[in-house]
C-alpha cells in the first residue's frame, strides 16, 4: 500500500485539518466552503488568497482538494503518483491568476494529467510548447517526492511533446490567434489533479484504479468540481472524453447545479477516431453546441 506523501518545489503547501478550517473554508469533513468566512492564505511572494478574485477563490478550492486528496492510499498496480499542483505551483498558479478572469461562460473538463502535459507544466492540456510560447505561463518546477526514471520532470524545458495536449491547444490556437479571444468566455481544467503510474512507467487513467480507491478519488474529485464550477460561476461544461462528461454530469446533478453539461471527443492518440481529424470533429461538436462563433469574436 503506498500512503500519499507530496512535497512541494519552492512554496511548501502543508496544511493539516485545523489550519484548513484556520484558513476559513469551511467544514473540512463536508468540503463544503463557507463563502462568507474567507480569510487570507499566503502562498509565496505575489499571492493572497483572500477570496477577492475568482482566480483566488478557485486556488482556495483547488488547495483544500489537495489536503484531502493526502489522506489516500492506493496499491497495485499504482507505484508513482505526480500531483503537478504541488511541485509545479508556480505556472499553475500564473495560468491561472493571468486568465482564470471571470465573467467566463464555458469549463473544458479533462480528467486527469498526462506526463507531458500537465505534470510538466501545471497547465491542463499543458504541451509545453503552447504553455510557454502561446499562453505565455512562467514558473519554476519541482519534483515529485519519487520520480520514475523514464518519466522525469524539466518542467518548462521538457523536450517532449505531448500530443493531446498539442491537440487541443493548437486546435484553439488556429481559431483564437490570441488567449485572450479563447479565455474571453472559456476556461479549462481537470477533474483530478493526480497522474498515476505503474512500474514501467506506463500513465495510468482513474478508470483504471481499484474501484474503491477510485471512488474514493472521485468522490473528492468531484466534490471540488462543484465548489469549482460554482466559483467560475460557468453555465456550461463540455468534458473532454466520455469519462470527464460523465463525473461531471454525475456530480453536478447530485449537488443541485444547474448547469449544462456536455462532451467532445477526447484528443488523445490512444483514441483511434481521434487520430482521423480530431480537430474536424471537435469543430462540428463546439458547432452543435453553439459555442463555436464564441471562439472567433
Amino acid at each position: 500500500m503506498q500512503l500519499l506523501v507530496f512535497v512541494s518545489g519552492k512554496h511548501p503547501l502543508r496544511m493539516d485539518t485545523h489550519e484548513l478550517k484556520r484558513v476559513g473554508e469551511g467544514d473540512a469533513e463536508k468540503h463544503e466552503p463557507d463563502e462568507n468566512n474567507v480569510c487570507s492564505l499566503s502562498l509565496g511572494p505575489g499571492l493572497m488568497l483572500d477570496g477577492s478574485t475568482v482566480a483566488s477563490r478557485f486556488l482556495h478550492v483547488e488547495l483544500e482538494l489537495n489536503v484531502h486528496l493526502r489522506r489516500l492510499s492506493f496499491s497495485e498496480p499504482v507505484h508513482y503518483i505526480y500531483n503537478p499542483l504541488e511541485y509545479a505551483w508556480e505556472p499553475h498558479r500564473c495560468f491561472v491568476e493571468t486568465y482564470c478572469r471571470g465573467g467566463q461562460s464555458i469549463l473544458f473538463l479533462g480528467m486527469n494529467p498526462g506526463p507531458f502535459g500537465m505534470a510538466q507544466t501545471g497547465v491542463p492540456f499543458g504541451e509545453v510548447n503552447y504553455v510557454r510560447d502561446w499562453l505565455k505561463i512562467t514558473g519554476e518546477v519541482g519534483h515529485p517526492p519519487l520520480e520514475h526514471p523514464k518519466r522525469l520532470i524539466k518542467g518548462l524545458a521538457c523536450i517532449q511533446s505531448e500530443v493531446s495536449g498539442a491537440r487541443f491547444w493548437g486546435f484553439f490556437r488556429k481559431l483564437c490567434g490570441e488567449p485572450d479571444v479563447f479565455f474571453r468566455h472559456f476556461f479549462v481544467h481537470n477533474l483530478c489533479p493526480l497522474m498515476f503510474m505503474g512500474t514501467t512507467g506506463k500513465n495510468l487513467t482513474p478508470p483504471e484504479l481499484v474501484i474503491g480507491e477510485r471512488e474514493a478519488l472521485l468522490a473528492l474529485c468531484d466534490t471540488a468540481l462543484c465548489q469549482a464550477v460554482a466559483a467560475l460561476g460557468v453555465t456550461m461544461v463540455i468534458g473532454v472524453g466520455r469519462v470527464a462528461e460523465q463525473r461531471a454530469r454525475r456530480a453536478l446533478s447530485a449537488a443541485g447545479m444547474e448547469v449544462r453539461v456536455e462532451g467532445i471527443m477526447h484528443p488523445s492518440p490512444r483514441n483511434p477516431l481521434a487520430n482521423k481529424g480530431w480537430e474536424a470533429v471537435a469543430k462540428a461538436k463546439l458547432e452543435e453546441l453553439g459555442v463555436l462563433s464564441l471562439l472567433t469574436m
